[in-house]
């Protein structure tokens, strides 16, 4: 008996979620439907996929061989629809985007609608992770990065900067006061990001005129957590402006050290891997983000 599309599909939902019960919610099965599945899969291949525990699942050597096999198998069958989809209506399709979550909250949300609008044939799978994801491990079809990138197998298209700016809340500023140089920062309650330290660099200059690495009195993970803190003025903080600029135009965050802070702007790409084409999905998503973030003033690359 040949192995079948469905049980590939199965088959990667079922690792990439990690359980069985996971991985057929995904697929809008049954446990006991995905899990005989699974077991038919591993009849007709006459080996041993995956381990099975209680508490998770673990890939055999074959399994992970199968896996990378599936995975190309499955993402051609996709191209290919996608291809003689779009001889017929345009772009169409799932489309899994992964993004930080205030990025995701605060820039691609709210350009959902829009992107729906020009393009139904295409279901949006959104996900959002603070840490980096493997887009390979899962099935990430194209990730937002802030920042410089590390990652020399994915190829990235740049979609935009957003500048760095030091902030504080009218209430923290009413109780504290503001700083009146980088040196009084000393004196102020300062929020920052536990990891990775890089993050802590604010766009000011140290007394000995070197970018000013900051110790957070308040640590988080996550900018929207920073963002949130600031707006109840817990403390200062630097953000950048894709997740402030609402703020900053109603009044409820202002800058400081204006004249101080340098013009540091972090670059956002869109990244996918290098052995993956681009596809009609992925490059109307990213032509897309880049059309709406110049009409928002974002400093967009041509």
């Amino acid at each position: 008996m040949k192995t079948t599309l469905d049980e590939m599909q199965a088959f990667i939902a079922i690792v990439t979620m990690g359980s069985i019960s996971a991985g057929a919610e995904r697929l809008g099965l049954t446990v006991s439907a995905a899990s005989r599945t699974l077991t038919r899969l591993e009849e007709k291949l006459e080996t041993t996929l995956v381990r099975r525990t209680t508490r998770r699942l673990e890939l055999t050597e074959e399994g992970k061989a199968f896996l990378e096999c599936a995975r190309g198998i499955v993402a051609k069958v996709e191209e290919t629809e996608e291809k003689m989809s779009l001889r017929r209506q345009g772009p169409a399709g799932r489309l899994r985007i992964d993004a930080s979550t205030p990025f995701m909250l605060h820039v691609i949300v709210p350009l959902v609608n829009g992107y729906r609008e020009r393009y139904p044939r295409v279901e949006l799978d959104l996900n959002s992770n603070e840490g980096i994801t493997d887009l390979m491990e899962k099935r990430t079809d194209v990730a937002f990065r802030i920042g410089r990138l590390r990652d020399s197998t994915l190829h990235a298209t740049p979609i935009g900067t957003s500048r760095l700016r030091i902030l504080a809340s009218p209430s923290y500023i009413e109780r504290h006061g503001a700083p009146a140089a980088a040196a009084d920062l000393a004196h102020h309650t300062l929020l920052g990001f536990n990891q990775p330290e890089s993050l802590n660099d604010w766009p000011l200059q140290d007394a000995d005129g070197q970018p000013l690495h900051i110790t957070p009195h308040i640590y988080t993970s996550s900018g929207e957590t920073l963002l949130r803190l600031a707006l109840n003025g817990a403390g200062i903080v630097c953000l950048s402006d894709f997740l402030s600029n609402p703020y900053r135009r109603e009044g409820r965050l202002r800058q400081l050290l204006a004249d101080e802070t340098l013009e540091v702007r972090q670059p956002i790409n869109a990244v996918y891997y290098r052995n993956t084409a681009l596809s009609a999905r992925i490059a109307s998503f990213v032509d897309y983000m880049k059309e709406k973030l110049g009409e928002r003033g974002f400093d967009v690359p041509v």
